[in-house]
């Protein structure tokens, strides 16, 4: 009798087991696009086509089906985040799946709140997408891409610690343009207040019509660990230097 109650037991709590285990992958990425106030609809097209141009080069194709899985996301930032316009999690493994993906990112119906450039929230809310989803990546990346410096919300310091917790890496492209470089450079903030975690760096584009060449080579350096940890950054690339002495094989 106590064997019976044991395996029926036993039973019951396989769906619980299964639901709680997690798909190994080489890299979760959570893709945060700043979509405020200070980006208007023709720059929102350039970022999305941008990023699924990207996705859809050979190269970028062959480099993750070098890879053990790459779980990705997109979501839009501003003061707010609205769920509804996320590009949910997608296991990118081959071509169709890939390409699949890079559909729904050209496809993204823009969320219509225009609202303050928050780049801490946007943070804490990558590392929640990570924290909760239903991967285990042996690395974790968040891409934060913005046109200007947090000025509403949580100070990104707070979620840099979050995600120092988690073994999470926080990675920039600022767009930097005539009119957000003038009283400090993007690019330096984003070195000094958004990036972190070893090997972290900073990718920047001069314009939104160089977003996409910037996107397309951050994602390279990102699906090619060894280089993203490399001493010598390429040019327009800034490298956090504070991790890399330390930067796990």
């Amino acid at each position: 009798m106590r064997a019976a109650l044991a395996f029926c037991t036993a039973i019951s709590l396989l769906p619980i087991q299964s639901a709680q285990a997690k798909t190994p992958v080489a890299i979760e990425l959570v893709l945060a696009v700043d979509t405020s106030r200070s980006v208007d609809g023709f720059e929102y097209d350039l970022l999305m086509k941008g990023i699924a141009e990207a996705f859809r080069k050979p190269e970028i194709i062959a480099l993750i089906g070098q890879l053990d899985g790459v779980a990705v996301t997109l979501f839009q930032w501003s003061s707010e985040i609205d769920e509804r316009y996320m590009v949910p999690w997608h296991l990118l493994k081959d071509p169709a799946s890939i390409l699949s993906f890079a559909d729904k990112v050209e496809a993204a119906e823009r969320d219509p709140k225009r609202l303050f450039t928050a780049i801490g929230g946007a943070m804490d809310f990558g590392i929640r997408q990570i924290a909760g989803n239903a991967f285990e990546g042996r690395q974790l990346k968040i891409d934060v891409s913005g046109d200007g410096r947090n000025n509403t919300g949580i100070s990104p310091s707070i979620s840099q610690r979050q995600a120092n917790a988690l073994g999470i890496v926080i990675n920039g492209l600022p767009i930097v343009t005539h009119t957000n470089n003038d009283a400090y450079d993007l690019d330096r903030y984003y070195l000094e207040k958004v990036i972190h975690g070893p090997g972290a760096f900073v990718e920047i584009a001069r314009s939104y019509d160089d977003f996409a060449r910037a996107f397309l080579r951050k994602l390279q350096r990102e699906l090619t660990p060894l280089i993203s940890r490399d001493r010598t950054a390429p040019p327009d690339s800034i490298q956090e230097t504070r991790f890399q002495q330390s930067a796990p094989r």
